[in-house]
């Protein structure tokens, strides 16, 4: 028995000893794997022979020990040293190692959470963070506003080259020097359009009346023969006749018949002059002197071609003799009136028509349309008619007034109708009437001469500016059946960015000085109707002016036509005030880029302060329905020593409706650096805001506490997920999977988990690598003491063979 049990338990020896090398082997194979732990091989005796359990003392003895007899070794556990292997910069943000306790969390092909300490990570074609055998690494990731979602596990993504973010603007900072020097701005930029008229009244139609000299009453068949059978006194009398039409308007007077009558006379007028139109002329006025006079006035009237009897019984009237006549080149033009109403527009020209010494007639006048339903013009009942003058084409005065239907005889001279110091004369409008608010956009009107042209059509119109010789953004405008002048004012106003709200009532919006030529009063910031024009009242300041060109405006109508109405803008007042802008860009919630300008101008200083007003604006305040670009005006101050000490409501708001982005936009503007010095120009400048464009993720790296954060073309950083590591009681009873991998074991405890630097658990380094913790020195001892064991235990046998071969030859 004794020489078998030796060769039984030198094989365990060797056994054991051949586990130590397999481990040690294994150990040193791993030197260089990233994340590995060495393990240690612990023995145990295996079995015991007891000869004797020994005896305790005695009175005669003094006791004995056992005796035992080992029976070999085995191997009782090969324990995993998991101790902290050293940590090595790596060239790649991907590689991460964890400094202290814990295992990253991956996920294996069939959904298992195996642990390891390998922390070579690269990312997939899906972006996601796995290790060189595919598996995933894990944590917590984010939702579409990069929040971590902290509810489950899932596996990290980090989408280099397509994940794009932007950042809203939530600051911006101010620099320049808003000097004191220089004119307080007392007074806006005034502009005017050129006469707009309505299109709903209607203009004569002159193509039918008749404009033909009128006939010289001709007295050289008329008598004039004295007679004794009168009243007359003696003395010689003169006589003058007219032709007169049936509207009592009297053609040329005729030359002077005289008859010489003794004491109760009388003159006999024959053949009186006859009607060469042939009946537009029925009667003839006939005008006489006083007995030797020479001063003629209305006798009475007769039947044309006929004759007359002058007894005295009829007396002279007051009425002179209008013997002025025309010599010249006339050209008449027509209107609608009535009383108290405004006259419709003019007709074309009717003429021209040249005369000497003579009168001008005009007949067969239009007829007035009768006024819609619901109104749009006056029910009128007469015409005027106008004449120019001789010597002015250009200028056209009013000659008289008739029903529709009469014939109207022109005989006034032109100092007569152009003396308008006479309140009875009136020069003629040649625009005609003018819009009101409520006039509809389609009928608007503009004179070209005498060609009245609509300017608006249904379509779209759209509307740049400038503002301080700086191009304002472009405002669309749709024009309809039903769009009114009312509407195009608001709409220009408010794409203007022209500031009339009060914001704060402690500090409103000052009203401009009002330098127009024959006006007084103060002037309110706005787009409104002045004398049939458009007027815009800018806000003070020389910065603040708005300016309209030629180009500002551009229609597209219904087929896509392009034109440019052109509404002829000019300069009424100059504005005034030191004043300075800026123009910057801000970004919304999805890098929208969004032009803004801030505009100060010198409201008021005193002895002990400077104070400035800004206005901002932005082109892409989005509102539906409104074209607004005003976003927000308050004051600056500044104290005697040009150290800034307020301002007021400077928080912007810019809507963003209508779009997907964060509505309104709100960032803060910060004057702080501004200087209130003395200085010959005011200057302002934005020089920062926060806020910033797309950008798309192009590097990340990994925080101490497992926070993966990106880094975006535009500077902008963003949280991308969050590891999660784990922790056991025992990490020695997990169970190895190969390829650094470890399962939770019935022996480790249940895994606690938590991010980096909670809980027990280590923190994690990014960019860098956990080496192999084998200790080559050590194990190299411990492979020569194997060995040792394994040679000596192998002696044994030997020996032992030796022994056995002996007792054998005993029998020999």
């Amino acid at each position: 028995m004794g020489l078998q049990s030796a060769l039984s338990t030198a094989l365990t020896g060797l056994s054991a000893a051949e586990t130590q090398i397999d481990v040690i082997g294994n150990n040193l194979a791993n030197s260089q794997t990233v994340g590995f732990k060495s393990s240690d091989v612990v023995f145990a005796s295996q079995f015991l022979q007891t000869l004797s359990l020994g005896s305790g003392p005695s009175e005669n003895n003094g006791g004995t020990n056992p005796r035992q007899v080992g029976l070999g070794v085995q191997v009782a556990e090969v324990a995993a040293n998991h101790n902290q292997g050293t940590i090595e910069i790596s060239s790649s943000s991907s590689d991460l190692a964890i400094q202290g306790e814990g295992f990253f969390q991956v996920q294996a092909a069939d959904g298992e959470i195996l642990y390891t300490r390998n922390g070579i990570f690269k990312l997939n074609s899906e972006g996601e963070l796995v290790n060189a055998t595919g598996q995933r690494l894990l944590g917590y990731g984010i939702d579409d506003q990069f929040a971590l979602q902290t509810s489950t596990l899932t596996p990290l993504t980090v989408p280099l080259g397509t994940k794009t973010v932007a950042k809203e603007t939530e600051n911006v900072s101010f620099e320049g020097t808003l000097t004191p020097e220089g004119e307080i701005a007392s007074a806006a930029q005034v502009i005017e359009s050129l006469h707009l008229g309505d299109n709903q009244v209607p203009r004569p139609d002159a193509s039918g009346v008749n404009v033909e000299t009128a006939p010289i009453t001709d007295v050289a068949s008329t008598t004039a023969t004295p007679g004794s059978s009168g009243s007359l006194g003696a003395g010689t009398y003169q006589y003058r006749v007219a032709l007169v039409d049936s509207n009592g308007y009297e053609a040329a007077t005729s030359n002077i018949i005289s008859a010489a009558v003794g004491p109760n006379g009388n003159v006999d007028l024959a053949n009186l002059p006859t009607d060469p139109t042939g009946g537009n002329y029925p009667t003839v006025n006939i005008y006489r002197t006083a007995a030797n006079g020479s001063e003629f006035f209305l006798l009475d009237s007769a039947a044309s071609g006929g004759s007359y009897s002058d007894t005295g019984a009829t007396a002279l009237s007051t009425t002179e003799l209008n013997d002025e006549n025309l010599t010249g080149n006339y050209t008449y033009m027509i209107t609608y009136y009535s009383a108290g109403d405004p006259e419709s527009r003019p007709s074309s020209y009717l003429g021209p028509q040249s005369v000497v010494d003579g009168r001008i007639t005009l007949s067969d006048f239009p007829d007035p349309p009768d006024p819609p339903v619901g109104g749009g013009f006056p029910d009128y009942d007469e015409i005027r008619i106008y004449r120019n003058l001789s010597g002015d084409q250009n200028n056209f005065y009013l000659v008289g007034t008739v029903e529709p239907g009469e014939t109207f005889t022109d005989s006034r001279s032109d100092e007569e109708i152009s003396d308008l110091s006479d309140s009875a004369n009136q020069l003629l409008d040649m625009d005609g009437p003018s819009v009101s608010s409520n006039t509809l956009l389609t009928d608007v009107l503009r004179r070209d001469g005498l060609v009245y042209e609509q300017i608006f059509s249904e379509g779209t119109l759209s509307y740049t500016g400038r503002k301080g010789g700086r191009t304002l953004g472009t405002k669309e405008l749709e024009i309809t059946a039903t769009t009114t002048m009312q509407d195009l004012l608001d709409f220009i106003e408010d794409a203007s960015g022209i500031q009339s709200l009060q914001v704060d009532s402690q500090n409103p919006i000052p009203d401009s000085e009002n330098n127009i030529l024959g006006e007084t009063g103060t002037l309110k910031p706005g787009a409104y109707i002045q004398d049939g024009r458009i007027r815009l009242v800018s806000n003070n300041g020389e910065s603040n002016a708005v300016d309209i060109d030629l180009s500002s405006f551009r229609l597209t109508d219904d087929v896509g036509q392009v034109t440019t109405p052109n509404l002829a803008f000019g300069t009424t007042q100059e504005a005034i005030g030191q004043s300075a802008a800026t123009d910057f860009i801000v970004y919304d919630s999805l890098g929208v880029p969004i032009n803004v300008r801030v505009t100060a101008t010198l409201e008021s200083r005193t002895d002990e302060a400077t104070v400035y007003r800004w206005y901002a604006d932005s082109p892409d305040n989005a509102e539906p329905g409104q074209n607004e670009i005003a976003v927000g005006t308050g004051l600056i101050r500044f104290d005697g020593n040009g150290n800034f000490v307020t301002a007021t409501e400077e928080t912007i708001s810019i809507n963003r409706q209508g779009l997907p982005s964060v509505t309104p936009l709100q960032f803060e503007m910060d004057f702080s650096l501004v200087s209130g010095l003395a200085t010959d120009t005011a200057t302002l400048a934005a020089t920062s805001q926060d806020g910033s464009a797309p950008g798309v993720l192009n590097s990340f790296n990994v925080g101490d506490d497992g926070t993966i954060v990106g880094t975006f073309s535009n500077g902008i950083s963003r949280d991308l997920g969050q590891l999660q590591l784990a922790r056991f009681a025992n990490p020695a009873g997990l169970e190895a999977r190969g390829l650094n991998m470890y399962a939770q074991g019935v022996n480790t405890g249940l895994p606690v988990t938590g991010q980096p630097g909670e809980n027990g658990i280590g923190t994690t380094i990014g960019g860098a690598l956990e080496l192999s913790n084998t200790d080559i020195g050590n194990d190299l001892v411990e492979l020569v003491l194997a060995s040792t064991q394994y040679r000596g235990n192998s002696r044994v046998i030997t020996t032992t063979q030796e022994l056995i071969d002996e007792l054998l030859n005993l029998s020999r």
